[in-house]
């Protein structure tokens, strides 16, 4: 039974630069995942009043013998920024959390119970398809490292290359999908979040850059593995069309020195 030989060197290459980048995909994506700075900013809150030995920075001294000075009762009500501090916070999929005043620490809560109840269907969405595009991205690392140390067949080979291709694109889609509903939800829940929630100023942050790499990626692998699978099949019709011209040239000029069959 004739096989077609394969440019081993050639096609290890591929398959392994294939798997780095799907396999950093699938690292970024479950870091991103897991993580709580997706978005970052401040919110402006009120200064509490002192108490005990508190910094006049952090709070408000109502006891303080310049209290009733005229000049600071004008500067107050002429800009009432001394009346707020600005505290950060990080918000993810899961949690969303703000620095504390006057303490060392963060308080979290939910970031699902902070969400419009008309805008949780599309987060849990979201929160469905990032597990499904992990998922995909953990199974197209399977098939691709089985591709690696599976050479008996080209036909087998091709077979896993092609799946292995189909499954990391589908993983693409849904994270590309699954990013843009979360980036849609964060933005629906700072307009109408909770008014103790709701931030001054805000940016995204590294978790969400970490999840667009992912997605860059993933995508880089699927390229990769088509390209692979394309220029294997070109490889295998140019060289059975090799084959058979070299047949028709023996068929046209036999050798008569030969029995007849």
């Amino acid at each position: 039974l004739w096989r077609m030989p394969v440019p081993e060197a050639d096609g290890r290459h591929r398959a392994s630069a294939a798997f780095s980048l799907s396999f950093l995909s699938l690292v970024f994506s479950i870091t991103a995942f897991s993580s709580s700075h997706w978005c970052e900013g401040t919110r402006k809150v009120a200064k509490p009043f002192c108490t005990g030995d508190s910094k006049g920075e952090l709070c408000i001294r109502f006891n303080s013998p310049e209290g009733n000075s005229s000049q600071a009762v004008q500067y107050i009500w002429e800009t009432g920024d001394d009346k707020f501090l600005e505290k950060r916070f990080h918000a993810g999929i899961w949690y969303s959390c703000e620095e504390m005043i006057n303490e060392d620490g963060e308080t979290c809560r939910s970031f699902i119970s902070l969400t419009p109840a008309s805008d949780r269907g599309v987060l849990w969405l979201s929160i469905v398809a990032e597990l499904l595009y992990v998922l995909l991205l953990l199974t197209g690392n399977i098939l691709m490292s089985v591709e690696m140390c599976y050479y008996s067949s080209v036909i087998d080979g091709l077979k896993i290359n092609a799946f292995s291709a189909v499954v990391t694109v589908l993983a693409g889609l849904l994270g590309m999908v699954a990013h843009m509903m979360y980036t849609t939800v964060f933005q629906m829940t700072v307009n109408l979040g909770p008014e103790d929630w709701r931030p001054h100023t805000w940016d995204y942050g590294w978790s969400y850059g970490l999840a667009w790499t992912s997605f860059a990626c993933c995508m880089a692998a699927a390229v990769t593995t088509i390209n692979k699978y394309t220029k294997t099949i070109l490889e295998f019709k140019h060289k059975r069309k090799k084959l058979e011209r070299s047949f028709r040239i023996e068929y046209k000029f036999p050798d008569h020195r030969a029995p007849e069959k």
